[in-house]
This record gives C-alpha cells, structure tokens and sequence, in this order.
C-alpha cells in the first residue's frame, strides 16, 4: 500500500477532479489524503479520503470564504495583484508546514496539482516521487502556443506570446519569490515559474491532445488521459417538455453568484422559446432565483446531476470550466460559451479552434446570446473523430491511477508509448 498525498488549491473543481483519482487509488487498496487549509476539508465527500489541515494561524476558519470572494472576481489589476498575492501566500504556507505534515503522516508520494507548486517543491525536498496533475489546462510552455490564460490560439505573431509571457511572469513575481524561497531553503535547484515544478516521472492532464492546441514540444512522460470523473448514474427528476430544445447552464461553484450574467441568459432562452435547465451551485438567493424563473429560467436549481444535464441539452452554456466543457464535449453538445477568468479565455479559445461551439464576451447581451444559442441550435454539431476516439480510449481517472501505480513503483519517468 502506498500513502499518497494530494496538495492542490482550495478551489472546488480541482478538489472534484483529483478525487475521482484518489477514489480510483482507494479502491486499488492505496491510502490517500489531501493537505489544505482547513476550510477546504468541505470539498471532499468521500469518507475514505484522510484530510490535515494546515496553516491555522496564517489561514484561520472562515479565511477560505475570502479567498474565494477574491476568485471570483480577480477583474482589474488591483483585484489581479491581490488575488496573486492571496495564491503566493497559500503556497508559502504550504511550503512552511508540509514537511512535517508529510513526514508525521508517513506520505510515500505526492500528487502535485499543477497550480500550487508547494507539493513538487516540498516532495523533492524530502525525496518523494512527485506527479504533476493537470487538473485545469496545462501549464506546459512551448514556442506558439499561448499561455492558458490567453484568449487567442496559436498562429499569430511570436512577439504576441512572447510579450504574453512576459507580462504574466512580471505579474507573477510574488509567486516566483516564494518559489525562489523555497528552493534556497530545501537547496533545490533554481527554477521558474509552475512549469519549472513539475514531474520528472509523470504529468497527467485532463486536457487531450485532440482538443488542445498542436503542440510538439511536451515532455515523453505527458499523459492526456480525458477528464478525472466518478462513475455517476444521478439523473435530473424535473419534468421536461420533449419537444422543446433544453439549454443547460453553469458557471461553477465560483461564478454562480452572477446573477446579471443569468438573467441574460434566461432572457435569450425566453426570446427563442426554449427550455432553460440553470444550475447557479448555491450562489442565488431564493428572490433571485424566482426573478430568474419569471425571466425564462425553466428550471433554477443549486446543483444538477452534471454528467446527465450535459447528455440531455441541446446546447451547453459555460464560463469555460474545464470540466463542465470536457463533460459537454464527452457528451457530443455544443457550447456556448462566456469566460470570465482564470484558464476559462482558453478552454473558450479552444472550443472555437475545434469548432465545438461559440465564444462571446462575458458582457454580451441577451440578444447576442439569444443568436449564438439559436445558431448552435438550429446546426448539428460537426464530426470531430480524432476527438471522440481519443475520449473513448482516454482512460480518465483508471489510466491515471496506472500511471500514477507505475510511476511510484518503478521511480523513473513513465512514458506516454507505454500506454499508447
């Protein structure tokens, strides 16, 4: 049995994703436990997974509520600087007290999410095998192809991704410090950035190749392996009309506070009589909610069965969420959709390279929604074969948890042909 440790950011997606890995090593018999923060023990449901809490006296109880406050609107560069600030500081945490939270547990490896490079340094300063997860887009670099933040896809100037990079690693200073820290305190090899913490052994992302950008330069141990999902069943129970398209929207459990973005939406779905399915993840108060419903909303409801709502709408719409976009493509429906931070400008400016939908501005109006929705509807998504190949024979969370079981036996780097 192997103990593996996960760190990640608190943020609800990338607790979902890595647990349905971790679920995948429970049932193979392995332990798993994830590091955080306190206040993020709420995003994992699955008693079998241990949780330690760190870091009480810099991120007291209720310090998360913030955090996320933050996120969710990091808009402008004040808000920018201080989100910045706010994930430079969760890693400097991370990097002070996972050493001894590491050895008390007895951890034997380290999943190591992309975003929070506290895992891969701290994990190779005590001489664990380290895995890089990529829960979000990778954050791999290679000359054209634009950083995940970037709303444009490869093709256009060098200088544009060159300044791009530039720009972000400036803004991004307060992270590096802390990066830089910690290598001289470990005596680890100077290095920049995330892409500078990752895995010698194994890199596993969510994000196939066949919906990425072309890329040439990722390292022989890269896996895409589709996205990290638990078997589910769940189905919505609300009565549909069969005869009217249905729209499923979400924008996450961060973005689901937006009511103004909402009621655009509901406001098109009026204007083109279809059913709307709005999933707002428990960030709509109940008046908003019965304004959303007057407005053309069909259903309002905190959470949906996800994988179902997907299946069953004609179209999705999404901020960009890795996820809900993986699950929307896995499904064969079209997206729409309206970015608002983070990676979403890339998964955004994914969708609209392979022609999986349409991307508007997250300001647009509820006619410029109602006239992408009644374009993706009146048109039959297009064949994309590469891609649905390369999503039923991905593997997701079980081919993860393959490499991740022959990464930590064998200590040395597992490559992608293995598993071809």
């Amino acid at each position: 049995m192997t103990h593996f440790a996960v760190v990640a950011p608190p943020y609800p997606s990338h607790f979902q994703a890595l647990q349905a890995v971790a679920g995948a090593l429970l049932a193979r018999g392995h332990q798993v436990t994830f590091f955080q923060q306190g206040d993020a023990a709420r995003w994992l449901d699955d008693p079998r997974l241990g949780f330690v809490a760190l870091g009480a006296a810099s991120h007291p109880p209720g310090s998360l509520n913030e955090a996320l406050k933050l996120a969710a609107a990091p808009n402008g560069p004040l808000r920018l600087r201080r989100l910045i600030g706010q994930l430079a500081g969760t890693s400097a945490m991370l990097c002070q007290a996972l050493p001894d939270a590491l050895r008390a547990a007895q951890v034997d490896a380290v999943l190591c999410d992309q975003m929070e490079p506290a895992g891969a340094l701290i994990g190779e300063a005590l001489g664990l095998p380290i895995i890089s997860m990529a829960c979000a887009l990778p954050v791999n670099r290679e000359a054209g192809v634009p950083l995940p933040v970037m709303p444009f896809g490869p093709g256009r100037d060098a200088r544009l991704y060159e300044g791009t990079e530039q720009v972000h690693d400036w803004l991004m200073k307060p992270l590096q410090a802390v990066i830089d820290d910690t290598c001289r305190r470990h005596g680890l090899p100077a290095r920049h950035g995330l892409q500078g913490c990752l895995s010698p052994l194994a890199q596993i992302s969510q994000t196939l190749a066949a919906f990425d950008f072309p890329r040439r330069a990722l390292p022989d141990h890269f896996h895409a392996v589709g996205p990290w999902r638990r078997s589910s069943e769940a189905v919505g129970d609300w009565l549909l009309d069969p005869d009217r398209p249905l729209v499923f929207a979400s924008l996450g459990t961060l973005q689901g506070h937006r009511f103004d973005l909402f009621l655009r939406i509901a406001q098109a779905c009026r204007s083109l009589n279809v059913q709307l399915l709005l999933a707002h993840c428990g960030g709509l108060d109940s008046d908003q909610q019965a304004r959303l419903r007057h407005s053309g909303a069909t259903i309002v409801t905190d959470f949906a069965p996800q994988q179902w709502a997907v299946r069953v709408a004609h179209v999705v719409i999404s901020h960009g969420g890795l996820n809900t976009v993986l699950d929307a493509v896995a499904a064969h429906t079209p997206l729409l959709v309206l970015p608002i931070a983070f990676d979403q400008p890339g998964v955004g400016a994914r969708v609209a390279y392979h022609g999986l939908g349409e991307v508007l501005p997250r300001w647009a109006g509820a006619r410029r929604i109602a006239a992408s929705l009644g374009r993706l509807l009146a048109a039959p998504l297009a064949e994309h074969p590469a891609l649905t190949a390369a999503l039923n024979h991905a593997g997701g969370a079980q081919r993860a948890a393959d490499i991740i079981q022959r990464a930590v036996d064998s200590r040395r780097p597992v490559l992608s042909s293995d598993f071809s």
